[in-house]
């Protein structure tokens, strides 16, 4: 009796460890890989019919998605195994990696800058490719965002990252809000550039969601969400910023040693457990100067900052002006 007592207390605990860890995955994912506001988007509408190939470019501080309207393509990137998409597929790039499309993967492909040599965020191309094979039509953008606001962890998504149709259908507000996007006559009306901007933001939110949640469900596709220690840190980074916490109490806080942790937490993250607090701490800051009316004496304290010479010192570091600038700044640009 007591032995069965003994293994139900054991499979409890089990039960309850895998709940809590489930929950800190989920944690972890929405609030580290939050999609970042975009600054702007660059789109443009494909018609192109086979033979093509045309080559992008890696883009800096810029997810990249390729939504097919009709027909198909495939996708290819160096190391990569090429991916095949069919109309009604999503694919987003995280971080912007050069990739090729093209109607057969092994086609040799023209630069994108040939066919689209301005690319500013704000405006719109179209790419015509006339052939004798199969038609295809795309909707592909650039959406540009902050640099100073992508983590470590946002880095070390996938390459890419793919919806198919029935996972795109599955969410009626991203498949509707795709096609609207890939329409060709939708009228021109003012403030149709920032409705575009949001609408885009609004899409990579709704095609991140299901992503996210395939990687909580499978930890081993996103290495870091394999060590119980480091991603505790990381949620405890997210969300408990404003804690005086130090290397050696975020260290203890999970029950391991300074160097230990330090460097699982570089190897899997990308860089020290220092700066992702700091990140952290800075982007919270800079939301509460954009977008809140709170006084900016009140700021540092919100942050994890006792010392509002500290807090300006690493505010101006990180984004080379001071707290008050950087609200003015964006005032004025609003």
């Amino acid at each position: 009796m007591g032995t069965q007592g003994t293994d139900t207390d054991r499979q409890a605990d089990r039960a309850s460890w895998s709940e809590r860890s489930e929950a800190e995955h989920e944690d972890l994912l929405s609030e580290l890989l939050k999609p970042l506001r975009l600054t702007g988007v660059f789109d443009s509408r494909w018609h192109v019919s086979a033979p093509w190939a045309i080559e992008g470019d890696a883009e800096q501080s810029c997810a990249v998605l390729h939504y097919i309207v009709e027909g198909g393509c495939w996708i290819t990137g160096d190391g990569h195994t090429p991916i095949e998409l069919r109309a009604g597929d999503l694919i987003v790039f995280p971080t912007g990696v050069a990739h090729r499309l093209s109607d057969r993967p092994d086609r040799q492909g023209i630069p994108l800058k040939a066919v689209l040599p301005e690319r500013k965020a704000g405006t719109s191309g179209e790419i015509r490719i006339e052939g004798t094979g199969d038609e295809s039509r795309l909707l592909c953008a650039g959406l540009h965002y902050d640099a100073s606001a992508a983590t470590g962890l946002y880095h070390a998504l996938p390459w890419a990252l793919v919806l198919d149709r029935a996972q795109v259908d599955r969410e009626p507000l991203l498949r509707d809000t795709l096609r609207l996007l890939a329409s060709a006559d939708r009228p021109v009306e003012p403030g149709d550039r920032l409705i575009t901007l949001r609408a885009f933001e609004m899409a990579l939110v709704l095609a991140l969601r299901p992503l996210l949640r395939e990687l909580a469900g499978n930890p081993a596709s996103l290495p870091v969400l394999r060590h119980p220690g480091i991603s505790r840190a990381l949620v405890m980074i997210a969300t408990r910023f404003a804690e005086p916490w130090t290397i050696d109490s975020l260290a203890r806080e999970v029950g391991m040693s300074r160097s230990a942790f330090t460097a699982a937490f570089r190897e899997l993250v990308g860089e020290s457990p220092a700066r992702h607090l700091t990140a952290r701490r800075m982007q919270e800051a800079a939301r509460l100067l954009t977008e809140t009316s709170l006084p900016q004496s009140a700021v540092p304290a919100r942050v994890g900052y006792q010392s509002a010479v500290g807090f300006h010192l690493a505010f101006r570091k990180w984004y080379g002006v001071t707290p008050g600038e950087y609200r003015s700044g964006v005032a004025s640009a609003a």
